[in-house]
């Protein structure tokens, strides 16, 4: 029995992933590893004949080696997707995956920045390409709340200077349009005619290397780590912590929720919640002040 990427069914699993429901190339390369990992649990036991006690072995087995709760859903999720869609297109009776839940993960609270450690981190002093780009990616992500391959993937044609929004392709190929602050469209505007400079004609990424090249994740991480670093920030300093202080600050001043998950792309309103949590200790100020019978006034 072949494991890993190269089994047939798992191929064209994948294969069914990137060409009809158009996934990320990284979303189906976690894919092809979740699954792996199934096929090099069950090893030679066919996958037409695995069992629910069997399933519940492989992750006892997994958790006992340290994985969490949290990467044990997520593997789950993958391995019931994927006996799904053995039962619909190759004929499999069932699916051994369901009703097998993970063990309980612990509630961790994303980092975000304080509002002051924000507006440090976009006083990068310098006007070469290079801090001027910087400073526009640091804005955008901070103002609309970017992922980092959303960033990466961002085009001249995406932002709306007209009506300061961006158009974000999200996960799962999702389109969504998001507000963007005026410090972010000054320093956006501040980058172009750099970007000019930089970019060979016909190249449509907004974020380019001084190569002209569209700048890589990688390299955008590495620029946030040096300017962090640089402006004093304690602690290590990465673009995802700029899109949770994006929803934390953003949900500590509105309140709205609901409109917070629709900035963030969030296909749940659970996954945004968790932000809910992140400044109890405001939220309980304000109660105090507001509900008429929160504290008994002196």
């Amino acid at each position: 029995m072949q494991l890993g990427t190269q089994h047939p069914l798992l191929r064209r699993f994948l294969g069914h992933l990137a060409h009809e429901r158009r996934l990320s190339r990284n979303t189906v390369e976690n894919y092809g590893r979740d699954i792996a990992a199934l096929l090099a649990l069950a090893g030679d036991v066919p996958l037409k004949h695995l069992q629910p006690h069997q399933v519940r072995r492989f992750v006892a087995q997994l958790h006992a080696r340290g994985l969490d709760g949290r990467t044990l859903a997520r593997l789950l999720s993958a391995w019931r997707g994927f006996f799904k869609y053995l039962a619909r297109d190759h004929g499999f009776a069932h699916n051994p995956c369901l009703g097998i839940r993970a063990p309980r993960a612990a509630k961790r609270l994303p980092h975000a920045l304080s509002p002051d450690e924000a507006g440090r981190l976009m006083e990068i002093v310098g006007d070469d390409a290079l801090a001027l780009r910087d400073r526009a990616m640091l804005e955008l992500l901070y103002s609309s709340g970017l992922r980092l391959s959303e960033l990466t993937a961002l085009t001249l044609d995406d932002v709306n200077f007209r009506d300061a929004t961006v158009r974000v392709t999200g996960k799962g190929a999702k389109t969504r349009i998001v507000p963007v602050g005026s410090y972010a469209l000054a320093a956006l505007r501040a980058w172009l005619p750099e970007r000019e400079l930089l970019a060979p004609a016909g190249q449509k990424a907004m974020f380019v290397a001084r190569s002209g090249t569209p700048l890589g994740p990688r390299s955008v991480q590495l620029r946030l780590k040096r300017w962090g670093m640089k402006l004093g920030l304690a602690g290590r300093v990465h673009p995802h912590a700029l899109r949770h202080s994006f929803a934390s600050h953003l949900l500590q001043s509105s309140g709205d929720l609901r409109a917070v998950q629709e900035m963030l792309g969030h296909a749940s309103i659970s996954t945004t919640q968790v932000y809910t949590h992140l400044d109890f200790q405001h939220l309980a100020k304000v109660y105090d002040a507001a509900h008429p019978r929160a504290r008994k006034k002196t």
